[in-house]
């Protein structure tokens, strides 16, 4: 890598649903983090994720080469000396971890993305979904209300649904949403239901297309709802692998731009728009 000199980076990425912020030495190595739903203000968010990312290492804000930002707020990170969008943030963080190229498709809170990475983890193309299709976060914690589970027990009911998954919509949030309340009402079990999120879920990622081998996930959907990658599987036939902690590859991924030519800033993080 070239850059900055040997030293150690921050990465923080501001989402609709959680924060991460990670700190790691050039190699790589994780030397502290921290995961908090985001809440209120996005700045005082993240400026708390970053600061345990820190206690945790044991530093402090001067000892680090650079901080990078990535996610829906991104531009509220004060700390930050770059900036960059998720896809290319996701692409590096997971290669770093893999090691080879693939399609990378990361489920956060938001908007999904397809994203095509080469054998040196660059981004060369990203594919999101239309514009009803985002909140996914949203949509899943509207579901586990419903279903009265906490939210990261809905992957828990939904593997104890029988064969059949109720019928859950996946042109948009809302249509979804209001399909949840329909199904509950004509009776359809929790369970099948469950599952039936999961699947719209899926439906709505698999229409992105691209998919082709190694697919690889990031995202926390993929930390905390593995039936979405199970039901990924079944609809597009191939195996779905997520990522080493997939919930960190976009903070990971803006913690290794540190150590990469500094660039003031890669653009929108927001884009569902082919790149």
């Amino acid at each position: 890598m070239s850059g900055h000199p040997t030293g150690i980076a921050a990465g923080v990425d501001v989402g609709t649903e959680c924060v991460k912020a990670i700190v790691l030495n050039e190699a790589g190595r994780t030397l502290g983090r921290a995961v908090l739903p985001t809440r209120g203000y996005f700045q005082a968010c993240a400026h708390e994720a970053f600061m345990a990312a820190l206690d945790e290492a044991q530093l402090h804000a001067g000892d680090l080469v650079g901080v990078g930002a990535t996610g829906f707020g991104m531009q509220c990170v004060p700390q930050a000396t770059r900036t960059a969008t998720e896809s290319s943030c996701h692409a590096l963080g997971a290669f770093h971890d893999v090691g080879h190229a693939m399609t990378l498709v990361n489920i956060g809170g938001r908007d999904p993305h397809v994203i095509k990475v080469d054998d040196a983890g660059r981004r060369i193309g990203a594919h999101g979904v239309r514009g009803c299709a985002v909140g996914i976060g949203s949509f899943m914690m509207f579901a586990a209300r419903h279903l009265d589970v906490s939210p990261t027990r809905l992957d828990e009911l939904a593997s104890t649904a029988g064969s059949q998954a109720a019928v859950v919509s996946s042109y948009c949030s809302v249509f979804s949403g209001t399909e949840v309340l329909e199904r509950l009402r004509e009776g359809a079990t929790r369970e099948d239901v469950a599952l039936g999120c999961m699947f719209s879920i899926a439906a709505r990622v698999f229409e992105i297309g691209g998919f082709e081998a190694p697919v690889m996930i990031s995202g926390g959907v993929a930390e905390y709802f593995p039936g979405v990658l199970r039901a990924l599987e079944s609809l597009s036939g191939l195996t779905v692998t997520p990522v080493p902690d997939p919930i960190y590859a976009g903070a990971r991924g803006a913690a290794l731009l540190m150590f990469r030519e500094p660039r003031v800033s890669e653009g929108s993080a927001t884009s569902g728009a082919a790149t």
